[in-house]
C-alpha cells in the first residue's frame, strides 16, 4: 500500500546496482545546468536568485518520492516564471519587499501543490485537454515574445518601469534612444546569448548554459566587468533555509486564480512531456500519479521559501542523454546544489546578471513554435485563428488573463463543432461500397424519394434548430422525398431537448406523408429514446440495424431505382 503512493520507495525495492554510477555521473551533469537554470528563472518570476535554488533541491527530492517517472526531471521553468510574477507582483507591487514577495510564492507553491494533488487523487489527470494544441501553441508564442521583450532590458544592462508587452517594448526601446545602455553588459549579454544559442543548434550534446557561465565568469574575473557597470549576482546566502509555514494573506483569491493556471500550464507541460520520454522507453505514462508527484514537489519546495515548478523537457532531455536511469540523478544533482550552498556559496559570485537574462531568453526562443503556426495556417485556418487568438491575448492582455482566454476558446471550440457540426446527404458511388458523401461525391446517384442525411454531432440543446432547419428545407423540395433516412451512426447522445424536438418534428413531416426513418443507432442512445417514451411515437418500424436495409426496405416499398442526382448535387 505505501509503495503505491510512494513510487520512490517501490522504485528502491528494484534499483539495479548497475544504474548506480550512471545516476550519479547524470546527477552531477544536472546539476551544472540547474544551478543558472534555476537562478535565472527565480528573476524571471521576480524573486531573488537564491530561491531557485532552493526550489530546484527541494523538487527533485519531492519527486524522487512521489514521482511515478524514473527519468522527468523537474524544477523552476520558463513558462511558469511569467505566471508567477503576474501572480504575485500585483500584491507586492513593482517594489515590493522580496521577503514578502518569496512568501507570496511560497503560499503559491502550496496551492498549487495542493491543487495537483486532489487533482490527481480524483483523477482529473484529462484537465490537461483544456488546453488545446492550437490555443497552446499561440499561448506559448505568446509568452515566448513576453519573456524576450521582458528581458532585453536587463541583457543591455539598465532596467525599465513599465508593465505589458508594449509598454516594455516602448520602454525598451527609450532606454537605447536615450544611451541608457552599458556597453560591457550588452557585450557579455549577447556573449553568452550567441553561446547558448549556437551549442543548442550546432553540439546539442554540450550544455551550452554551462559554457555561457563558466565564460562570463572567467570574463569578469579577468576583465573587472564589476567595475565596468555590469551588475553581478554577487555572494549567495550560506546554508539552507529553515521549513517556513506559509501565513495567511488577505489576497488569497488572487493566488488561488494564480495557483489554477500553473497547475493546468504544469500538467500540460507534465503530460506531453512525459508522453515523449515514456514513448522511448517504453513505459507508460500515469497521468494521474504524475499530478501527485508534481503537487509533491511543488509542496516541498513552497515549505522552504520556493516557488511553483513544472516539468523541463531541456533538463529531462539531459538527464536522458547522460545515462540517468533512474530520480537518484534528481537526487545527487540536488545534493550537488546543497553542497555549493553549504562550503562555497560565493561560487556564483561573479555570474553577470545579463548572462542570466540570456539563458531566460533562449529559453524564450525555445518556447516559441512558428513552424507549427505555419502548418495551421495551411492546413486548418480556424485553429490558426484559434492559435492567434490566444497569442494575442497573452501578448495584450497580460499572462493570466492569456491563459484563461486560451482556455475559453479551447471549451468554445469544441462547443462550436458540436453546435455547427458538419451536415451532408449520401449517394451511392458506382465502383465504391456503401454511400457516401454527396459534398465529396457530388455526381453520387439518389434514390428518387429517399433523402440520406448524415449529422456530425451528439444531437443535444444547442443543435436542434440547425437539425429541424435542414430536415424542414428537405421536407419543402420538389419533388417531395416519402422518406428522410438520417445515418444515425454519428448520433452519439440524443438529450431531452432533442427528443421532445424529434417527437415534434416526426409528427410534422408525417402530416406531410413523409417519414422520418433512423439507420445504425447505436444502442446506448436507442437505449435513451426508449427511456423518453419516443420509441411508439416514432415508428419502431422506422428503425433499421443498417443503411443498407433501410434502403432496401425503401426500394422495396417504392420500387425506386438508382439515379444521378436531377442538379448534379443534393444539398
Amino acid at each position: 500500500m505505501l509503495s503505491k503512493w510512494l513510487p520512490g520507495v517501490r522504485l528502491l525495492t528494484r534499483y539495479r546496482r548497475s544504474w548506480l554510477r550512471r545516476d550519479i555521473v547524470a546527477g552531477i551533469v544536472l546539476s551544472t545546468l540547474l544551478v543558472p537554470q534555476g537562478m535565472a528563472y527565480a528573476e524571471l518570476a521576480g524573486l531573488p536568485v537564491i530561491t531557485g535554488l532552493y526550489t530546484t533541491v527541494l523538487c527533485l527530492l519531492g519527486y524522487a518520492v512521489f514521482g511515478p517517472s524514473r527519468i522527468l526531471m523537474l524544477g523552476p521553468d520558463s513558462s511558469l516564471g511569467p505566471i508567477i510574477a503576474a501572480t504575485i507582483l500585483p500584491i507586492v507591487g513593482a517594489n515590493g519587499n522580496p521577503e514578502e514577495a518569496v512568501a507570496l510564492a511560497s503560499l503559491l507553491a502550496l496551492l498549487v501543490g495542493g491543487v495537483m494533488v486532489v487533482a490527481g487523487v480524483a483523477k482529473l489527470g484529462f484537465v490537461a485537454d483544456l488546453l488545446s494544441m492550437p490555443t497552446r501553441i499561440g499561448y506559448m508564442n505568446g509568452l515566448a515574445l513576453t519573456i524576450f521583450i521582458g528581458q532585453l532590458p536587463k541583457l543591455f544592462g539598465f532596467s525599465v518601469d513599465a508593465n505589458g508587452l508594449i509598454g516594455e517594448a516602448v520602454a525598451f526601446v527609450q532606454g537605447l534612444a536615450a544611451g541608457k545602455v552599458i556597453i560591457a553588459a550588452a557585450l557579455i549579454g549577447l556573449v553568452s546569448l550567441g553561446i547558448v544559442l549556437a551549442f543548442d543548434r550546432w553540439l546539442p550534446r554540450i550544455p551550452g548554459v554551462l559554457v555561457a557561465v563558466l565564460v562570463a565568469i572567467a570574463a569578469t574575473s579577468f576583465l573587472n566587468l564589476g567595475d565596468h557597470g555590469v551588475e553581478l549576482v554577487g555572494q549567495l546566502p550560506q546554508g539552507f533555509p529553515p521549513l517556513t509555514l506559509p501565513r495567511a494573506v488577505s489576497d488569497l483569491p488572487l493566488l488561488v486564480g494564480g495557483a489554477l493556471g500553473i497547475a493546468l500550464v504544469a500538467l500540460t507541460d507534465t503530460i506531453s512531456t512525459s508522453s515523449v520520454f515514456a514513448a522511448r522507453s517504453g513505459q507508460e505514462v500515469n497521468g494521474n500519479g504524475e499530478m501527485v508527484g508534481i503537487g509533491a514537489a511543488n509542496i516541498a519546495a513552497g515549505f522552504f521559501q520556493g516557488f511553483p515548478v513544472s516539468t523541463s523537457s531541456s533538463r529531462t532531455a539531459v538527464a536522458e542523454h547522460v545515462g540517468a536511469r533512474s530520480q537518484l540523478a534528481g537526487v545527487v544533482g540536488a545534493a550537488v546544489i546543497v553542497l555549493m550552498l553549504v562550503f562555497v556559496p560565493g561560487l556564483m559570485r561573479n555570474l553577470p546578471e545579463p548572462t542570466l537574462a540570456a539563458v531566460v531568453i533562449a529559453a524564450s526562443i525555445s518556447l516559441a513554435d512558428i513552424p507549427s503556426l505555419v502548418r495551421l495556417w495551411r492546413q486548418r485556418r480556424t485553429e490558426f485563428l484559434l492559435a492567434i487568438a490566444a497569442f494575442l491575448g497573452v501578448a495584450l492582455l497580460g499572462v493570466l488573463q492569456g491563459i484563461t482566454l486560451a482556455v475559453a476558446l479551447s471549451i468554445l471550440n469544441v462547443f462550436r463543432r458540436a453546435w455547427w457540426p458538419y451536415q451532408t446527404t449520401l449517394g451511392r458511388v458506382p465502383g465504391i461500397p456503401g454511400v457516401h458523401d454527396q459534398q465529396q461525391y457530388p455526381n453520387a446517384e439518389v434514390l428518387p424519394g429517399l433523402v440520406i442525411f448524415r449529422f456530425d454531432a451528439p444531437l443535444f440543446f444547442a443543435n436542434t434548430r440547425a437539425f429541424r432547419d435542414q430536415i424542414r428545407y428537405f421536407a419543402a423540395t420538389k419533388p417531395k422525398p416519402r422518406w428522410i433516412l438520417i445515418a444515425a451512426a454519428s448520433l452519439t447522445d440524443v438529450d431531452t431537448t432533442a427528443a421532445d424536438m424529434l417527437a415534434a418534428l416526426d409528427e410534422e413531416i408525417n402530416a406531410d406523408n413523409i417519414s422520418l426513418v433512423f439507420a445504425e443507432l447505436k444502442d446506448p442512445v436507442r437505449e435513451k429514446l426508449e427511456r423518453y417514451e419516443l420509441i411508439g411515437p416514432l415508428d419502431p418500424a422506422h428503425f433499421f440495424p443498417t443503411l443498407d436495409t433501410a434502403i432496401s426496405a425503401f426500394r422495396e416499398q417504392t420500387g425506386a431505382k438508382w439515379e444521378p442526382p436531377r442538379d448534379g448535387k443534393r444539398t
